[in-house]
């Protein structure tokens, strides 16, 4: 199993990496894969969304993603500021506006259908795509699924793979083989104990070994400088977000009471953790608003770890930029080996999956940033873990708002507080960092379907969205 910090940490758009950016490259790899080699005999796209997708998709911007991807447009790339204008020439064309697909007709409003019935039985974010002729006839049909972090997957290279959804999502790719192909922490320990490198080190080898000719450092810091863009975004930008809850950014107005308060004679200790949760805050109420984001493992939960690299870099002793690259190479391999033996979607496992695995790539990144032992890195990454398990993903009105944006806050702080005891400590702990995670991956099969990211039960129901 190897999967790139370059995997883990992608750049989209909000306000949902499963339920935007899958989505959006999913609409985009039929166009490409299935529709484009039969463009001919093609006359009309249609587009059905099930479970997760159905429920919360148009509280996620789902719709609006499919319409892109059929649009042509990346998640990497494409302009926020271009978005409304793309959706409101497709919505009068009702037509594909792609170059050499002539004529191929896409009415959002009848040929994107919502789902409300049972889940497809691969996964949880469900989507079918089917290409007709001019007569109705289906020329091409494929069920993709949305499996987290924005990682997409057909039924076929989910069924391929066992259901293991790592394995799918690169099913179509060669896999590199790597020097330190740790599947677990447990292999993750014993390779650094025999070869006596850092986590950071060997996940570097193993990045080295998959792309040589690419120079690593400059492009972990090119993650760094999106996530950075984001913090600064959000902490600028003011307003309501949309959606119709009417929720006000709040990560400003906390920001400049913050600077105003700079070089008071009395000040309380646990200021500190305002700024940590005002940089979270100003990530994700930038994702709340369609702007660019980057999967941290997912974009519901992408405000935990640019928050806690930019409390490391203006609140730490000794903290630089060689700090943050080790911080991002170790939370990505606290992240592989997450979603390889659990999950990281929010409509798979709830929200453990999303900012509980956050908080635990985080608190890992952090440890190692500030010279821990490999041992304290995952004794960090279970503490921050086991205190999300169980938790539920129950945003109100289907939006990434509510209690989404504060939970994010909570997540950098209780990374922090994680990493600092694993500081504290020699590396020794009860729970080891793979039963925590074999403990949320069976939480969530137990989880109620209502508490997975559907805003059927939770705060999504005893909180009146209006």
């Amino acid at each position: 199993m190897f999967l790139s910090v370059f995997d883990i940490f992608k750049v989209g758009i909000g306000p949902s990496s499963s339920h935007t950016v899958g989505p959006m490259l999913a609409a985009r790899r039929f166009l490409e894969e299935d529709v484009r080699p039969s463009a001919g005999s093609v006359a009309r796209l249609s587009v059905t969304l099930h479970g997760s997708l159905a429920f919360t998709g148009k509280g996620h911007g789902t719709d609006r993603a499919i319409g892109l991807g059929l649009c042509g447009e990346r998640p990497e790339s494409v302009d926020p500021d271009r978005i409304e204008a793309v959706l409101a020439e497709l919505g009068e064309a009702k037509c594909l506006a792609v170059a050499g697909l002539p004529n191929v007709a896409h009415d959002p409003s009848v040929d994107l259908v919502f789902d409300y019935g049972p889940p497809l039985p691969g996964h949880a974010n469900g989507m079918t795509f089917c290409a007709l002729a001019a007569d109705g006839a289906p020329v091409a049909e494929r069920v993709f699924y949305s499996i987290g972090g924005g990682f997409v997957a057909t039924a076929q290279e989910l069924e391929h793979a066992g259901g293991d959804g790592v394995s799918a999502a690169a099913a179509a790719t060669a896999s590199p083989s790597v020097p330190y192909p740790f599947t677990s922490a447990a292999e993750m320990l014993a390779m650094g104990a025999e070869s006596g490198l850092s986590i950071a080190e060997m996940k570097r080898a193993n990045e080295m070994a998959r792309a040589p000719d690419v120079d690593l450092d400059d492009a972990v810091d090119g993650i760094w400088s999106a996530m950075r863009f984001c913090i600064d975004r959000g902490l600028t930008n003011a307003g309501t977000l949309p959606g119709g809850l009417e929720v006000k950014r709040r990560a400003g107005e906390i920001h400049q009471k913050l600077l105003a308060e700079h070089g008071a004679n009395s000040l309380q200790p646990h200021r500190v953790m305002d700024w940590l949760s005002v940089y979270a805050m100003a990530v994700n109420e930038e994702n709340a608003a369609g702007g660019r984001v980057v999967t941290a493992p997912t974009n519901g939960a992408a405000g935990v770890i640019p928050a806690v690299i930019r409390y490391y870099l203006e609140h730490c002793v000794g903290a630089d930029e060689n700090g943050v690259r080790t911080f991002l190479l170790v939370s990505a391999a606290i992240g592989g080996i997450i979603k390889h033996n659990a999950s990281i979607s929010g409509a798979e496992v709830g929200c453990q999956g999303e900012v509980g695995s956050a908080s635990a790539m985080a608190a890992a990144g952090l440890a190692a940033a500030l010279g821990a032992t490999n041992t304290q890195v995952e004794n960090a990454a279970e503490i921050a873990l086991e205190h999300h398990l169980g938790m539920t993903c129950d945003p109100i009105g289907g939006l990434v708002q509510v209690p989404c944006i504060e939970r994010n806050a909570l997540g950098a702080v209780k990374a922090v507080s994680a990493a600092s005891l694993a500081l504290r400590g020699d590396g020794t702990h009860f729970v080891p960092l793979d039963d925590c995670i074999e403990t949320m991956r069976q939480t969530g099969l137990d989880m109620s379907e209502k508490y997975k990211e559907t805003a059927t039960g939770g705060l999504a129901v005893n909180v009146v969205a209006c």
